[in-house]
């Protein structure tokens, strides 16, 4: 099959996250509720996409992508204790969404916006993790391709709105991904969109 850009692709597979800790699986998609994408719009990590693209209908995979190929190593200095007055609305401490193990956004001074986990909450302060939940660790991905085709031209249209934020959320692309650095400042709470583990494996 050619590898081109503007592949529709839906695959089932599943996934196990392998660290220090040992192996594990992390998540699943069914052949019935396949994870689908459109190539060549860096909406996937480059490699997953790579494995994927020149496979035929009913190819089976099993592929692993190293950290470096993944959501990269886990770095302390991207844990950051921040004011607990941060996170308060109208003078009150938010505890509907800043709890332990939350997925919540953080906008710095600049305006950009960055995914972070909660992971511990004290008297003065917050911790918060903005390492990628799967930072550090080793994928692998098995499955088979469900469905893989030339994206039509309402689909490619329908994603371009998504990515310039002019079509809605724009699905788990639109959940950034970055460090923060000391310039925090802003709490808009959980905005559904993060993935537990993969986030859509977006790059």
């Amino acid at each position: 099959m050619e590898t081109t850009k503007n592949k529709f692709i839906a695959v089932a597979y599943e996934l196990f996250a392998e660290d220090e800790t040992g192996r594990h699986i992390v998540e699943k998609a069914t052949a019935d509720k396949p994870f689908t994408f459109i190539s060549g719009f860096g909406i996937v990590l480059s490699d997953f996409e790579a494995a994927l693209v020149g496979l035929d209908n009913g190819a089976e995979f099993d592929f692993t992508l190293t950290p470096e190929q993944a959501y990269g190593n886990y770095e302390e200095e991207r844990v950051l204790e921040l004011d607990r007055e941060m996170f308060c609305i109208d003078g009150r401490f938010d505890h509907e969404h800043i709890r332990i193990d939350a997925i919540v956004p953080l906008q710095n001074q600049e305006g950009d916006r960055f995914m972070a986990r909660v992971l511990d909450i004290r008297d003065q302060t917050v911790v918060m993790d903005l390492n990628h939940p799967l930072a550090g660790k080793t994928l692998n991905f098995r499955g088979n391709v469900v469905l893989t085709r030339d994206a039509t031209d309402d689909e490619v249209s329908l994603l371009i709105r998504q990515l310039t934020g002019d079509g809605g959320c724009g699905g788990c692309g639109g959940c950034d991904d970055g460090e923060c650095g000391d310039g925090c400042e802003k709490h808009e709470g959980h905005c559904g969109k993060h993935k537990e583990g993969g986030c859509c494996h977006h790059s």
